[in-house]
C-alpha cells in the first residue's frame, strides 16, 4: 500500500487528470440517474407508489391499457369475487378554473378501495403539485363534457400519470364524461396472479412497460447510463494499461528481488480504489447537493440507494478495467525487462 501511495503521489498530475475524468464521468451518471428517477416518477408516479400487485386488462387490448374495455357485469363479478380488487380508469383530459385558465391532468376513478382517494359527485382530488399553480381547496373547477361543476375537497401525494397531476373524480361523472360504463382495469395487491378468464395480468414493472410515453423515456435514459459506465470501465482499463506499459522495467526489478505478482496487482487495486473512492465522494456530494436547490419544476429524483447502487457499479467496474490491464503484469520476465529499460 506504501508503494501505491508512494507513486500517486511522485505521478500527482497523472492520477489527479485521471481521478477529474472518474468524477465527470460518474456526475454525469449520477445526474441522469436523478433525471431518468424524477421522469419516471413524473410520469408513473400513481403506479409506482402503489404495493406490489397485478393489474388485469382485456387480453383484447394488447398491452395497451387505453384499448381495454371491462364490462360492469364483470367488474361485479370479479369485485364479489376478490374483496381486495379495485376497477379503475384513467384518461387524459383538461379541466378550467373559475378564471377559464386550462390544466391538463389525467381523470381517474375508482371503485371503493383504500388503496385510491374516494370522491363524491361534484367532487375532486388532485395532485398536490397543481398547488404550485396556485389550486386550493374550495375551488370550482369545470370540464366541457360534464354538465356539473367540481370543487376540490384535497389534495393527493404522488400521484402523476403521463406527466400530469392526476384528477380523481367519481364513477359517475367519469362515466357522463367519457359516455361509457365499463372499466379499463383491475389492480389486485399481491404476489401472486390470478386467472381471470378475458384478462391479462400484469405485475405492477409490466405495466409500467406497457405505457409507450414510459417505456420509450425510460429506454432511452438507462442506455446512455449503461454507455457511460462502460466508458468508465474502458477508461480504467487504459489508464492503468498505459502506466503498466511505462513501469514495465520497474516490476521487471521488483519481481527481481522477490516480489510477487500479487503485490503488484494489490497496488494497482489500491491505486484504483483510492481515486475511485475520492472521485464519487465528490460527485456523490454534488449530485445531492443538485437535488436540493434544483427547481421544484425539475424532475430530478436520487435516491441514497440509487446512488449507492451505481456507486458500487463504478468500484466493481474500475476493479475489472484495471485487473484485464494489469494481466500483462504476469508475463514480465524480470531479466527481460531490466533490459528493455535499459535500451
Amino acid at each position: 500500500m506504501n508503494l501505491a501511495l508512494k507513486e500517486m503521489k511522485k505521478n500527482k498530475s497523472k492520477f489527479f487528470i485521471f481521478g477529474s475524468i472518474v468524477f465527470l464521468i460518474s456526475t454525469l451518471t449520477f445526474m441522469i440517474a436523478g433525471l431518468a428517477n424524477g421522469l419516471s416518477q413524473d410520469n408513473a408516479a400513481l403506479i409506482k407508489e402503489m404495493p406490489d400487485g397485478h393489474f388485469y386488462m382485456t387480453t383484447d387490448a394488447e398491452d395497451n391499457y387505453a384499448l381495454s374495455a371491462i364490462s360492469p357485469e364483470q367488474q361485479d363479478s370479479i369485485l364479489k369475487q376478490y374483496d381486495d380488487a379495485t376497477a379503475l380508469s384513467i384518461q387524459m383530459g383538461i379541466f378550467y378554473n373559475e378564471e377559464g385558465k386550462q390544466q391538463s391532468v389525467a381523470f381517474a376513478t375508482t371503485s371503493d378501495s383504500e388503496q385510491f382517494p374516494q370522491v363524491k359527485s361534484g367532487e375532486i382530488i388532485v395532485d398536490k403539485s397543481l398547488q404550485e399553480d396556485g389550486y386550493q381547496v374550495g375551488d370550482i373547477l369545470t370540464n366541457n363534457q360534464y354538465s356539473g361543476q367540481w370543487k376540490i375537497v384535497g389534495f393527493s401525494e404522488q400521484t402523476k400519470f403521463n406527466h400530469a397531476a392526476v384528477a380523481f373524480i367519481n364513477p359517475d361523472n367519469f362515466a357522463e364524461m367519457y359516455r361509457t360504463l365499463d372499466q379499463q382495469l383491475i389492480y389486485m395487491p399481491g404476489d401472486e396472479a390470478n386467472s381471470i378468464d378475458g384478462l391479462t395480468a400484469y405485475t405492477n414493472k409490466e405495466f409500467l412497460n406497457t405505457i409507450p410515453s414510459y417505456s420509450a423515456e425510460q429506454l432511452s435514459l438507462n442506455m446512455i447510463i449503461w454507455f457511460l459506465v462502460v466508458i468508465s470501465g474502458l477508461l480504467f482499463a487504459i489508464f492503468f494499461y498505459m502506466m503498466n506499459i511505462q513501469k514495465t522495467s520497474l516490476f521487471g526489478i521488483l519481481k527481481a528481488i522477490g516480489v510477487k505478482t500479487k503485490t503488484l496487482f494489490a497496488m494497482m487495486w489500491v491505486q484504483m480504489l483510492f481515486i475511485t473512492a475520492i472521485s464519487l465522494a465528490l460527485s456523490i456530494g454534488l449530485s445531492q447537493l443538485f437535488q436540493q436547490v434544483a427547481p421544484d419544476g425539475m424532475p430530478f429524483h436520487l435516491t441514497i440507494e440509487t446512488t449507492l447502487v451505481f456507486a458500487a457499479i463504478f468500484l466493481i467496474i474500475g476493479f475489472i478495467g484495471a485487473t484485464l490491464s494489469g494481466l500483462q503484469i504476469k508475463k514480465i520476465q524480470p531479466l527481460q525487462a531490466i533490459q528493455q529499460g535499459e535500451m
